[in-house]
């Protein structure tokens, strides 16, 4: 990977991104403590997030981890208040946190618990987490939100139906909450990855990765950091006038 640095883009900046315990989340939360914001990292994992940002203190960042159950709407509210109250407020969300529990299912494989949970944890988690921290966005006069969607209902993954609806839906929820919170200065934007290398797509058969690799413009696995870049840039002062947008992050497997 090219030696990319993204020092003081962030300044001054105060985020919340959940499932920063590890993978996606964790490759989030460290650029935007590298790029000098405040970070408040919120998982389900208690000790492993506790862990990463015991790693990022270590390096000098602020950074403060938080428990979340994104099932849970009580411990969504919970962390929102707790990390609009330990950072001072809040300018930006990642709302990252995910489950993928549907993938190598068909369609008559897929049960209704899983479907509910996937639902759950991916579309309403993250219409409530928004909800929650929308007081301390819109105070902050350059509040930014960024939803980690997907590419997969770009093109159709098969054998992924709730996620892939879940992600469908995040996509059409980024348009309509750019267009409810833009009066208060507030933009919401979409990042969709590729199939990434992380812990949470071990699970993915190697010839779904051959597929993306020999499909993609560019002909490499896609790791965490390629997609650094697009969130950094959503929460920055470089896109105060961007909204609603999907900004689909793949080497060229889909292009819009």
């Amino acid at each position: 990977m090219p030696d990319v640095t993204y020092a003081n883009l962030l300044a001054g900046r105060k985020v919340l991104v959940t499932g920063a315990a590890r993978g996606l989340g964790l490759a989030f939360a460290t650029a935007i403590a590298e790029a000098g914001a405040s970070v408040a990292m919120a998982d389900i994992l208690a000790d492993r997030v506790n862990e990463s940002a015991a790693t990022l203190k270590a390096r000098g960042f602020n950074v403060v981890p938080l428990q979340l159950d994104l099932n849970d709407p009580a411990s969504v509210r919970a962390c929102a208040n707790a990390a609009a109250e330990a950072l001072g407020g809040l300018d930006g969300l990642v709302n990252n946190g995910a489950v993928t529990d549907s993938g190598g299912r068909g369609l008559t494989e897929l049960d209704i618990d899983t479907w509910d949970r996937v639902m759950n944890v991916n579309v309403r988690g993250t219409w409530l987490m928004t909800a929650a921290c929308t007081p301390a966005l819109r105070a902050s006069g350059r509040g930014a939100v960024i939803n980690l969607a997907s590419d997969t209902p770009l093109w159709g993954a098969p054998n992924l139906l709730a996620y892939v609806a879940s992600k469908s839906a995040i996509i059409g929820m980024t348009r309509s909450l750019a267009r409810e919170l833009g009066e208060a200065n507030v933009t919401v934007n979409a990042v969709a990855p590729g199939l990434t290398l992380v812990e949470a797509t071990e699970y993915v058969p190697q010839h779904r990765h051959d597929l993306y690799r020999n499909q993609r413009a560019i002909q490499r696995e896609q790791v965490p950091d390629d997609v650094c870049g697009a969130v950094l840039f959503a929460l920055s002062d470089l896109a105060r006038f961007v909204t609603g947008q999907t900004l689909a992050v793949n080497g060229g497997f889909v292009m819009q």
